[in-house]
């Protein structure tokens, strides 16, 4: 057994509580002994072993989908990497646990039962969106961008308005139209069935979640097909080219929706946003520079100010740590698509870093002015060195 597991025999002590008809309780405890394999240890590799094959694990109940446990495996350390796969699931599993929110692992299975009865129940209006044509979804210039998948096929449809933020012509109009028509047809269902559906977020009142009612395995593909490609390139500093998860949404704004959104980060290492219409006057996005957690609430600097004007069809590519927000909507409606693409791999790498210098402009900012410092300093102890009188 290696030096990063043990063998070890660990009690376990079980309560049993019975209440007979006369309203006794009863309490009896059990104990039993087993052993169990723990690990001293439970990090992942910096660097892949992209020479390793994963399993598969769709045959298999888990907490989480089976495409993260594939693409996470090629980061275990060695001695995990070998073991059977059961033990796999066990450390990769451990390791996602830590990074959700406290009590989200029942609530990711209450969620499970939950989006079962939509799945269940409701009868898509148009069929073909849910299995992903990309000459029915997208326009041309794009698919032939990511079938070169370069920077410079990139940068030829992808423009740079602001650092970090990328905007470039995705989705054809007559797909727009057809997912408009989706989420009406969602939301009638919703209506006449008296079903209280989950919001996208904590800030959206309106809007759905588009991975509850069927559509989980078409952005599975948009994300991993179409959106890491182009973010391997431009976000590998946070994890862009190891997306392994989303939280696909659309949200709706105007009279009688949702009239605007404060300023925030997303739950996304990546955040791809995309306007499907309809006609409406103002909603822009405004972004206001990147931070990590620390500096979250640090004063914006005149550089990173940029306003963005929706047009439909056309999507926002930025990092989830930008800090964005979105103006009034003052006439008409407006519904956007949003993915919140994530990384298992960065979240665990992340929590072992201590700055983030790369991507958090403040972070950068405060390097810079310790190495400035450093500088100033030498210069100053070379320049007392010259002045020194000759012994």
């Amino acid at each position: 057994m290696s030096s990063d597991q043990k063998e070890a025999q660990q009690e376990t002590t079980t309560t049993t509580t019975t209440v007979d008809g006369g309203g006794t309780t009863t309490m009896r405890a059990t104990t039993t002994a087993t052993a169990t394999t723990t690990f001293s240890s439970h990090r992942l590799r910096i660097n892949p072993n992209n020479e390793h094959r994963p399993e598969s694990y769709d045959d298999l109940k888990l907490d989480f989908p089976s495409a993260v446990y594939s693409s996470l495996e090629k980061y275990l350390p060695q001695q995990i990497l070998v073991s059977d796969r059961e033990e796999k699931v066990k450390f990769m599993t451990d390791i996602m646990l830590r990074h959700l929110p406290h009590g989200e692992r029942s609530r990711a299975h209450r969620h499970s039962v939950y989006r079962q009865k939509i799945i269940t129940n409701y009868q898509p209006l148009h069929k073909e969106l849910y299995t992903l044509s990309p000459v029915d979804c997208f326009v041309p210039s794009f698919i032939k961008a990511v079938n070169e998948s370069s920077e410079k096929s990139f940068r030829s449809i992808i423009s740079e308005p602001s650092p970090g933020v990328f905007v470039f012509e995705m989705l054809l109009p007559s797909f727009c139209e057809m997912m408009l028509a989706e989420v009406e047809n969602f939301e009638k269902w919703v209506g006449e069935t008296k079903f209280r559906i989950m919001r996208p977020n904590t800030m959206n009142k309106y809007g759905a979640v588009l991975d509850d009612f069927g559509l989980d395995s078409m952005l599975d593909k948009l994300m991993e097909s179409f959106i890491r490609p182009i973010t391997k390139v431009f976000f590998s500093d946070v994890g862009g080219a190891t997306l392994d998860s989303h939280h696909g949404f659309v949200v709706e704004y105007g009279k009688d929706r949702d009239l605007d959104l404060g300023f925030h980060v997303d739950d996304s290492e990546v955040t791809l946003n995309v306007c499907l219409g309809n006609k409406f006057v103002g909603g822009e996005l405004f972004f206001r520079g990147t931070r990590c957690e620390r500096h979250v609430n640090t004063t914006t600097r005149p550089d990173e100010i940029y306003d963005f004007s929706h047009v439909p069809g056309q999507a926002v590519l930025h990092r989830g740590r930008h800090r964005h927000g979105a103006r009034a909507t003052t006439s008409g409606h407006r519904v956007n698509m949003l993915l919140w693409c994530r990384s298992s791999v960065f979240r665990e790498l992340k929590s072992h870093q201590k700055e983030f210098s790369s991507w958090c402009g403040e972070c950068f900012c405060e390097k810079k002015e310790e190495k400035g410092r450093a500088l100033d300093a030498l210069r100053k102890k070379l320049v007392k060195a010259v002045r020194a009188p000759q012994a």
